[in-house]
């Protein structure tokens, strides 16, 4: 058992995450109802030409969940987690654009955390939609 709360647990775990690294994942806004994480556009992570890879933006929206979901102050009951459902919606493409998740706690529980997620571009058109169910351990 930890005595730091979730919210100081994954500000810390975030910016030290290979994956989130190589994504270059920042976080932008972080608090009990939600946070927003930011992509910024990377030629590597195009599927074609200059389209963002919809495994990139799948990554966007589950890593915002799961931030989202431990960015209350509550206690952290240990470190681990796991997404336990996410379901994405592809709405149009992100072209040669940085990507802005917004992620929204629907519902947070004891074991479970549910959170939407858009996913926009830099003109603020919605790319992606994601539902997320994200478990503490």
């Amino acid at each position: 058992m930890t005595t730091a709360t979730r919210s100081e647990i994954i500000r810390a775990f975030l910016p030290a995450s290979p994956f989130a690294q190589r994504l270059g994942l920042s976080i932008e806004r972080l608090d009990a109802d939600g946070a927003e994480l930011r992509m910024p556009y990377d030629a590597e992570l195009a599927t074609f030409g200059d389209t963002v890879h919809g495994g990139a933006i799948a990554s966007l929206i589950d890593t915002a969940a799961v931030t989202a979901a431990w960015g209350d102050d509550s206690p952290a009951q240990g470190l681990g987690g796991a997404t336990v459902s996410m379901s994405v919606d592809y709405v149009a493409a992100a072209r040669a654009s940085d990507v802005v998740a917004h992620a929204r706690v629907v519902r947070r529980g004891r074991s479970l955390c549910f959170v939407t997620v858009e996913a926009l571009d830099d003109d603020g058109r919605i790319v992606a939609t994601g539902q997320v169910c994200h478990r503490y351990a």
